[in-house]
């Protein structure tokens, strides 16, 4: 009998235990939507667009859409869309993807004269059987579609790049931007392509009121790139990775590392494992790092992510990567993300 009521006892205080700590999950984890986070300081105003989207509850997919569209279209922004540096040839080029909860996306990569390359990649995912579609057909695609063609070159980006030209050689080496893009426009050491000064996109994650995430990213690319150059912007998994089940990231800086670790989609798969967002984009960075020592003083990569209870972090190589978040709490928040140097 003394055994049988210590057991039922001892049985008791563990469902009470267990119970507790139910509670005690569920309040530390609570879910926080809608939000909205993107990188680097001028997603402040492309947050502000995608808020007045979930603010209306209204859907992940069409806040990014809504949001980024906004640092494409800014003048001043030489690193995004209309306005953007061109290649080494002159000409601006634009890469974009976008992914929504049901793992439908759609890309496009170097498209000229669009101002809006992040709607082309929203439609090649919703009107064809494709993910991405590449230069001339992705004009081609856009024009069908309706969009106007646009000289996407204004008049500083002309002069910025008629003074890169100048010492510039044209012959096929590998980011050779970055040895002349210093000297040319007499810039200080830490303004080469990659990092917080030429950051080269944007991307912005979503979890809307319904609880369903959504990602996008666009950008003009490397300054002064070769000429068909694609780094990591618009190629799913690299770029931008978005999993309903788990959460979602996006990436910014020298996008061939980038691509070499499929970073978005390795972030996603480490929350999956159990890492927070900001311990997910630490270990991406690291496994960067660890495979290129010397190199990665140099440059800059970060990673910013957002799981499926709300909760963000991000991370990078160098110091100067900052992100913004929008929520009910705060619509203009912007942090400084940790870093390894």
């Amino acid at each position: 009998m003394y055994n049988r009521r210590k057991f039922i006892q001892a049985t008791a205080l563990s469902a009470a235990v267990a119970a507790l700590s139910k509670s005690c999950i569920s309040k530390d984890h609570k879910v926080t939507k809608p939000i909205v986070i993107s990188t680097w300081d001028f997603g402040v105003a492309a947050n502000a667009d995608a808020w007045k989207v979930l603010n209306s509850n209204g859907k992940a997919l069409d806040a990014v859409e809504n949001g980024v569209k906004v640092a494409e279209a800014d003048v001043k922004n030489q690193t995004v869309g209309y306005g953007g540096l061109p290649d080494r040839d002159g000409i601006v080029t634009l890469d974009a993807c976008i992914m929504d909860h049901l793992s439908n996306c759609g890309a496009v990569l170097a498209l000229e004269k669009i101002k809006h390359p992040i709607s082309i990649a929203r439609l090649v995912m919703e009107k064809t059987p494709h993910v991405m579609l590449a230069g001339d057909g992705a004009l081609q695609f856009a024009l069908e579609q309706g969009f106007k063609a646009e000289n996407l070159l204004t008049e500083k980006s002309k002069n910025d790049w008629e003074k890169w030209a100048k010492k510039a050689k044209y012959e096929p080496v590998s980011n050779i931007e970055n040895k002349l893009y210093d000297d040319a426009l007499n810039a200080a050491p830490e303004k080469l392509p990659g990092n917080q000064y030429n950051h080269d996109t944007i991307g912005m994650l979503a979890l809307d009121a319904h609880g369903n995430l959504a990602g996008a990213c666009t950008t003009s690319g490397m300054a002064y790139k070769l000429h068909g150059r694609i780094g990591d912007s618009p190629i799913i998994g690299a770029g931008l990775y978005i999993d309903n089940e788990v959460g979602g990231a996006t990436a910014t800086g020298v996008g061939e590392e980038v691509v070499r670790n499929v970073g978005s989609f390795l972030v996603v798969e480490l929350m999956r494992q159990g890492y927070s967002p900001e311990e997910a984009c630490k270990e991406a960075v690291m496994r960067i790092i660890n495979k290129k020592k010397k190199s990665t003083k140099d440059l800059q990569v970060g990673f910013l992510a957002l799981n499926k209870n709300g909760e963000y972090g991000a991370y990078a190589i160098q110091k100067g990567f900052t992100f913004a978040v929008c929520d009910s709490q705060k619509q203009d928040l912007i942090i400084k993300g940790k870093s390894y140097y």
